[in-house]
């Protein structure tokens, strides 16, 4: 499949998340330094190159198999047809320009294919099954952040009040979960409920989506309960919930005797504040979650 190398190794300095976060309206916006300029200066030189290469699994997949149904047969694979709308996709194409562009990477790289017409790709797009591939190539196991966001549904009600200036009682939302790997970020898990379904509700029906083992759960004080909590143990077995206690959080009551996991989590804030259990437990992964919900929007 077509690919292109763009290098990302340059390193930041910046103040952690919610550090100092009572007194946040004190200090001036964080200025972002780069500490590593020779490396910062020739990624932003390499951005301009394009390094493209075609695996060889792709060339020899490149024409559709032998069927036997009746009329005519396909001429290319679906593989090629998804790596020219890939392409497409990527610079912003039209589907004649398409067309060229992969004719002359091929011209470049001495390959001699030939390359499907703009009609074939605007008629083969429609029903088009996209390969889907594995992305874990070992057994190692997840590391699972689950967030959620609010999605507003569109209908003939925003019409009316743009068009009429007629005044909704009420607008239409629903909550979009999804749960990422930190260790490959895939996407492994995800949940359209109504507006209505609180967090916790929504795990089980989350979890049952994901096929592999589970070792790490991070997730906002929105997941901190009992419920949650023996949901994962329930699932997957020495499971490591990192879930942030409220302010208001209390001991149990078998505290004192076995403290369990979320007892520690309260006495270790209690004793060192939230922003060393933080930085202990590695709570800021989270963040990648808000990331992810981040390019969706």
């Amino acid at each position: 499949m077509l690919q292109a190398y763009i290098p990302a190794d340059v390193s930041f300095h910046f103040m952690p998340f919610k550090a100092n976060a009572d007194r946040r309206h004190k200090f001036a916006k964080a200025k972002y330094k780069v500490t590593n300029w020779s490396k910062y200066n020739e990624s932003l030189r390499r951005r301009g190159d394009v390094t493209v290469w075609v695996e060889e699994s792709v060339a020899k997949a490149w024409f559709a198999p032998e069927n036997q149904r009746r009329g005519r047969p396909a001429k290319f694979s679906e593989l090629a047809i998804e790596t020219c709308l890939q392409v497409r996709v990527v610079f912003g194409l039209a589907l004649r320009q398409t067309q060229g562009f992969v004719r002359s990477v091929f011209h470049l790289v001495e390959l001699v294919l030939p390359v499907p017409d703009f009609s074939t790709l605007s008629r083969r797009a429609n029903g088009l099954k996209l390969s889907n591939p594995k992305l874990r190539t070992n057994s190692e196991p997840v590391t699972l952040v689950i967030d959620s966001t609010g999605v507003k549904v569109f209908g003939a009600g925003e019409w009316q009040e743009t068009k009429h200036g007629t005044r909704i009682k009420r607008r239409t939302w629903r909550k979009l979960y999804h749960g990422l790997d930190l260790n490959t970020g895939e996407i492994v898990c995800s949940e359209l409920t109504e507006d209505t379904v609180a967090d916790p509700t929504a795990v089980p029906d989350l979890l049952d989506q994901v096929e592999d083992t589970v070792a790490i759960f991070l997730g906002d004080g929105a997941y901190d309960g009992t419920p949650t909590r023996q949901e994962l143990a329930g699932c997957f077995e020495g499971i490591e919930a990192i879930i942030p206690p409220p302010k208001t959080a209390i001991f149990g009551p078998q505290a004192a005797i076995a403290p369990s996991a979320r007892d520690r989590d309260i006495l270790a804030i209690q004793k060192n504040g939230r922003m060393p259990w933080q930085k202990q437990t590695g709570y800021g992964r989270r963040s990648r979650g808000e990331t992810l919900m981040g390019r969706i929007k």
